[in-house]
């Protein structure tokens, strides 16, 4: 079976996931003013120029969005969660914090953050693989397969699946160093603005997590909405 099909069932009311086939635009280009949707379970990119700012939106309030960031001129830099921390010397960035690449260098700004402030840059974008060990047999919508969709649908390829800044996800250190799988503490309408620092590739996923409560406690993904402020 493949991990990167061209549509799978995802359970929409249409039965499939449309991340390859739906770009926001033939070339990831956004329409000032116009707020497009991150469908739920699904993935979406978008090209950013530096000083363009992207404004994300948990719009219910409960959902987990996997975000990358790859330089438009050379997709092998990235925004790397490993550098971010030790960039930031913090585990979760706040406002007006820059956010490194692979090459040491701000690829993205936090802007701005309406929510609590709790996100994660310690776990991995779910994949096949992580469905498997939760008991999923057959094929399951995951945030690896959304980032290679959505950007395979504006004409980029990238070599490798980056840990993401997991925006909203509620991951807490717990004692004796466990970490800790908890529903979103954000609510509808909480938005984070990110500036871009270089031309660059946004990528967005509405995790479809539902066998954890990271996505709310019934488990439900949602979408989330982003667009140029």
């Amino acid at each position: 079976m493949s991990i990167f099909p061209e549509v799978a069932d995802n359970g929409n009311e249409d039965g499939r996931n449309a991340t390859l086939t739906e770009p926001i635009s033939s070339d990831g280009r956004p329409e000032a003013g116009k707020l497009y949707a991150v469908p739920a379970r699904q993935g979406r990119a978008v090209r950013l120029k530096r000083g363009e700012r992207l404004k994300i939106v948990n719009t219910h309030g409960t959902q987990v969005c996997d975000t990358w960031a790859f330089s438009a001129d050379d997709p092998s830099e990235f925004l790397s969660m490993e550098h971010l921390r030790a960039w930031i010397g913090r585990l979760v960035p706040r406002p007006g914090d820059e956010l490194a690449s692979n090459r040491r260098r701000p690829i993205l700004v936090l802007e701005e953050d309406s929510s609590p402030g709790v996100h994660d840059t310690l776990i991995a974008a779910c994949d096949l693989w992580r469905y498997r060990t939760l008991g999923v047999e057959g094929y399951h919508d995951n945030c690896a397969d959304n980032l290679r969709m959505a950007v395979k649908a504006i004409g980029l390829r990238v070599r490798e699946v980056p840990s993401p800044l997991n925006l909203w996800m509620n991951i807490p250190i717990l004692a004796e160093g466990g970490v800790g799988f908890y529903p979103t503490v954000s609510k509808p309408g909480d938005r984070v603005v990110l500036r871009a620092e270089m031309d660059c590739v946004v990528a967005l996923s509405a995790c479809p997590q539902d066998m954890i409560p990271i996505n709310g406690q019934d488990c439900t993904p949602v979408e989330v909405h982003f667009g140029l402020v």
